[in-house]
């Protein structure tokens, strides 16, 4: 009885380590460093960002030059004149925050942009990864780049180069 208790033990844990070794780790952030036409990518949408940060913040700077305007003059001003004044104000303050949003949120221009140049190459990354442990039998593929409760693997595990190596 003792025999087949161990026998069946063994098995079990001789079957555990070799489906534990199914897996491998990659850095999907150092494969995406390796490729230029990403890092190029990644330039140019900074660029673009910047560039669109500047025209919101000109935006934004005329509206509080309008402000301190009319601050300096409200005291001459008639109560109509106020009012229609920071109406304005008010108007232009929330056409940049509109414009804020077009280029910056979700849906905005820099979202698209993003999308537009960085998917394709996600695309293809993402199918290399996938390819790769098609052919080598892996059934799972962790990435340490977007999980940071990794606290330890075996640099044998690790299979970031070879992914490199097949996307060029």
């Amino acid at each position: 009885m003792k025999r087949i208790v161990l026998t069946l033990m063994g098995i079990i844990a001789f079957a555990g380590a070799a489906c534990a070794q199914n897996y491998i780790v990659v850095d999907s952030e150092k494969i995406f460093k390796s490729i230029a036409s990403y890092n190029e990518a990644i330039k140019t949408l900074d660029e673009l960002a910047e560039s669109y940060q500047k025209q919101v913040d000109d935006k934004f700077a005329d509206v509080e030059k309008l402000y301190n305007n009319y601050m300096a003059q409200k005291s001459n001003l008639s109560d109509k004149s106020r009012q229609t004044i920071e109406n304005a104000i008010l108007s232009r303050e929330e056409d940049a925050a509109k414009f804020q949003e077009s280029l910056f949120g979700t849906d905005g221009t820099l979202m698209k942009k993003r999308i537009e140049m960085i998917q394709p190459i996600q695309n293809r990354v993402f199918k290399a990864i996938e390819e790769y442990a098609a052919a080598n039998n892996y059934d799972l593929v962790l990435d340490t780049a977007s999980n940071p409760t990794i606290l330890f693997y075996s640099a044998a595990a690790d299979h970031t180069d070879a992914i490199i190596a097949l996307l060029k």
